[in-house]
């Protein structure tokens, strides 16, 4: 069953015929759009991404290349004040996370103060002992970061996990909003939406901002990925033909004397910025993985000699374990020096007996994760999950407390979207982007809200089976508009 206690962004607790004041118009539109012609509009848009080949690997499924990312056609709306709060706190976030990752990788004074204790760390898989020492071109570590973030009431939003590696999803962002766009113009002619479609040149200007010194006033950049095997494969081919910039594959680069080439017809081209989408263990042979087949040997050199800069940087990995996440509340105010604007879900960490204790005599209450752990696998939801379930995971926690942090269960907010009976409110998170460069750091105003299709379902990774949703963020003066136009349609509900 959903859960009555959740949190409605549209409809609040007054259910469809009483929506939340500033979402009136939007409500309206909604109720009197025939259910037919919204599945329509649904099918005309999942129909175009399939056409267009935006496909998502689902772990397990032997059919996950055809698959497609269910797309919703009621679109998430946050409000211009709603959006400036998060932006604020998302920018504090962000500059914390790469101040971080210059500190441990460089001086290590947070560990020196004692604020994280050195071995969490230091002895962390996610820690990258080959990088210590190398301050990326410009100091920037995390230049793209895809904050998680999950909201229980109208001001009530709390970061889930934090995304400094290689962040997906953009494209669906994109993707989604072209589809609204053609599909649903009435929307973009009642509300003031504020575009995304700037994201590739600000990420392409982002990219050009790293360049090493000396590369010129047009330096090279490239997108590399493992191939046309891989499941963001789309994603990857879609930024650089959307930036200009070359596509290239490990086979296309090669490094002579610490410096990056790219092979091409006309010869070779050097290459200044690398937006890489290959995990640190398979980047480069010679440092991490002997066996990788997707790296460019002697790529890591080039990188430690300051001849080119990779987005996003090795090691950035520790900043998205989720050990270190329960201090980030910790970490924000070292290098702050303030409150963090946006706070973490309760989090326990199952490596200290006293919370080890308290979640194996809670587990059918809580949400239990892998530390390094993604795409919703190796995770327990304690209030859906079977007793065996329950039982494998209170052994796997006997046995490796290190490997797993606790949580409690939220109510995740609702959004009305469309089920095979009708509209219901379904459950959703949110993926905001935000970029830095050597000029500061900036939000992207919108992002991938993603939702768990099952009636009550907690889980909306993608890889799970979730959707996606268009994310509209109104231009300030929005709300007021949408105020009016809600006070006149309940004058004309009053007068007829």
């Amino acid at each position: 069953m959903e859960d009555n206690r959740a949190f409605d962004e549209i409809w609040g607790k007054g259910g469809p015929q009483a929506p939340r004041p500033e979402f009136a118009a939007l409500a309206a539109w909604i109720n009197e759009t025939p259910r037919e012609e919204l599945q329509r509009r649904t099918e005309a848009a999942e129909n175009t991404f399939r056409q267009l080949g935006i496909t998502f690997a689902v772990y397990g499924d032997r059919d996950a290349s055809e698959r497609i990312i269910p797309f919703d056609i009621v679109p998430r709306v946050f409000l211009a004040d709603e959006w400036a709060r998060l932006s604020q706190g998302l920018i504090q976030r962000v500059e914390a996370i790469n101040a971080f990752l210059d500190d441990i990788y460089g001086e290590r004074r947070i560990l020196a103060e004692g604020v994280l204790p050195a071995e969490l760390v230091l002895g962390n898989a996610q820690f990258r002992h080959e990088v210590v020492g190398i301050r990326p071109p410009h100091g920037v570590f995390a230049h793209i970061c895809g904050i998680d973030l999950v909201r229980t009431g109208p001001d009530e939003f709390y970061v889930l996990e934090d995304n400094a590696r290689t962040p997906s999803g953009v494209s669906y962002m994109l993707e989604n909003r072209e589809a609204m766009i053609r599909l649903c113009p009435e929307l973009f002619r009642s509300f003031r939406v504020a575009a995304v479609d700037s994201y590739p040149d600000r990420l392409h200007e982002t990219m050009r901002s790293v360049a090493p010194e000396g590369s010129g006033l047009r330096p090279v950049c490239v997108v590399l990925t493992p191939g046309h095997f891989n499941s963001a494969y789309y994603e990857h081919s879609f930024l650089a033909d959307s930036m200009g910039i070359e596509l290239v594959e490990p086979a296309d680069l090669v490094v002579d004397d610490d410096v990056v080439w790219m092979q091409t017809i006309a010869g070779r081209v050097k290459v200044d910025v690398i937006y890489r989408r290959i995990d640190d263990d398979y980047l480069d042979p010679l440092v991490f993985r002997p066996d990788s087949m997707l790296g460019v040997p002697g790529l890591m050199a080039a990188y430690r000699a300051g001849n080119v800069t990779l987005i996003n940087a090795p090691g950035n990995g520790i900043a998205d374990d989720k050990a270190i996440y329960s201090y980030m509340p910790e970490i924000v105010r070292f290098y702050s020096g303030g409150e963090a604007k946006l706070p973490n879900v309760e989090t326990y960490r199952c490596r200290e007996p006293q919370a080890l204790k308290y979640v194996l005599e809670r587990l059918p209450e809580l949400v239990v994760k892998l530390v390094d752990g993604s795409g919703g696998y190796g995770m327990l939801v304690g209030p859906t999950a079977t007793k065996a379930e329950i039982e494998a995971f209170r052994a796997a926690l006997i046995a490796e407390p290190h490997r797993y942090i606790a949580q409690p269960t939220l109510a995740l907010s609702t959004v009305p979207t469309m089920t095979e009976a009708g509209l219901a409110p379904r459950h959703v998170d949110f993926r905001p982007f935000v970029l830095t460069g050597r000029d500061g750091v900036q939000v992207v105003p919108g992002g991938l809200t993603r939702v768990a299709l099952r009636e009550g379902s907690l889980v909306v990774n993608s890889s799970q089976g979730g959707g996606t949703k268009d994310s509209f963020v109104l231009m300030p003066e929005e709300r007021r508009q949408m105020q009016a136009m809600g006070g006149m349609l309940q004058r004309q509900e009053l007068g007829s």
